[in-house]
């Protein structure tokens, strides 16, 4: 399905929902990562009446020229403050902001950008709203019945990893990163806005009632809190990590994905721990290996081919070139100002065209022009020719 927009719009909501979402995206995994520290630096009240009070822990913190003491309560405080300061736009705005970039990047033009296989645009689209969808279903689901947290988080690594190569069968390969962060994006949101948000307004509601709050809805949304800490780098890694060709265009793009994750999440973890006291260092420098080993598993073969053979005529590169990848790569709006519209043009791009389309085999996006292994063996001969 491709509706017929003008480029030109679609660069400045690209642009404008891109910087909204960054900005948003920050603030957000800001303060995930300053209340999840907070909550690790806590210790006990050294005041009696502190304690009296329902305070469980207190941290001293020196920022900006002052110093500051932050107290959190067992449950809630004995009179309740005002003003009370939320934190939930910023998930929201996240999310939204998001989802309207992945529709104008992915959706308005599903067949050159979304669709990997045989399935037709319109069902890739709703099979990937419906698998956000799900992924909050199935999340939540395994939060209420399991108990044990090591337990679920197994359980989420392979669920991640199957749909993963469940993905890597249906959609592009960028397009598989960023639906699966677009689904692990939606658990977080859904957390705030199903989970979080709610519990804290039943503390809220019971201290305006005169009631004793309940403690089992903090308790869960402290869980869940948690957990989203433990997503964001995985997260980022997947909208980022869909610029780099060489990662996701590796034939196992899916799996480097989730090795990529599992890296993200145990550098997170790293950081959690440090922040309670413990300094278990094999974690970073384990990540770091990791980082290595995936780095040397999916580096592209050094050369494009062998350079011997018939000469491969310029006039047939750029009749290759201008079949399969002019229909993006021209205009002034050219992705990434990427012009491939003449010789000269391919020329002046031969490194790119060597790493894209010939040993990641990215490009063309989705291969939506169809672009064939031997004219991608003639682009590399032709390369291997020039150097």
């Amino acid at each position: 399905m491709t509706l017929a927009v003008d480029p030109y719009l679609v660069d400045w909501l690209d642009f404008l929902l891109r910087w909204l979402h960054v900005i948003a995206g920050i603030v957000w995994i800001g303060t995930s990562f300053y209340f999840v520290a907070l909550d690790n630096h806590l210790l006990p009240p050294k005041r009696r009446e502190d304690v009296d009070a329902g305070v469980a822990g207190e941290s001293w913190e020196i920022h900006g020229g002052g110093f500051y003491v932050i107290r959190k309560f067992t449950v809630a405080p004995p009179e309740l403050p005002e003003p009370l300061h939320w934190y939930k736009w910023e998930a929201y705005t996240t999310w939204l902001s998001g989802f309207a970039l992945f529709c104008v990047l992915y959706y308005v033009d599903a067949d050159l950008h979304l669709v990997g296989s045989d399935i037709s645009s319109g069902a890739a689209i709703v099979i990937s709203i419906a698998l956000m969808a799900a992924a909050w279903l199935a999340y939540d689901l395994l939060c209420r019945i399991v108990r044990n947290e090591l337990v679920l988080a197994a359980i989420l690594v392979g669920l991640i990893a199957a749909s993963a190569y469940g993905l890597s069968l249906l959609y592009s390969d960028r397009a598989v990163w960023l639906q699966l962060g677009a689904m692990l994006g939606t658990i977080m949101a859904a957390n705030v806005f199903v989970v979080i948000i709610p519990a804290h307004w039943e503390l809220v509601r019971a201290k305006e009632e005169g009631r004793e709050p309940d403690s089992a809805p903090g308790i869960k949304a402290k869980q869940r809190s948690v957990h989203n800490n433990y997503f964001t780098l995985p997260v980022l890694i997947a909208m980022l990590g869909d610029h780099f060709a060489f990662a996701y265009g590796h034939d196992q793009g899916w799996l480097v994905l989730v090795c990529l994750m599992l890296v993200g999440a145990s550098v997170r973890h790293f950081f959690n721990l440090r922040h309670a006291g413990r300094n278990l260092w094999w974690i970073p420098v384990a990540a770091a290996a990791a980082l290595a080993a995936i780095a040397i598993w999916i580096r592209p073969p050094a050369t494009t081919g062998a350079s011997s053979g018939p000469p491969v005529a310029a006039a047939r590169v750029e009749q290759i070139v201008k079949q399969r990848c002019s229909v993006c790569h021209a205009g002034a709006t050219a992705p990434l100002g990427v012009r491939l519209e003449s010789l000269s043009d391919i020329e002046a791009n031969v490194s790119r065209i060597e790493q894209v389309a010939v040993l990641t085999k990215a490009m063309p996006q989705g291969n939506v022009t169809k672009m064939t292994d031997a004219e991608r063996k003639l682009l590399g001969r032709w390369i291997s020719q020039q150097k």
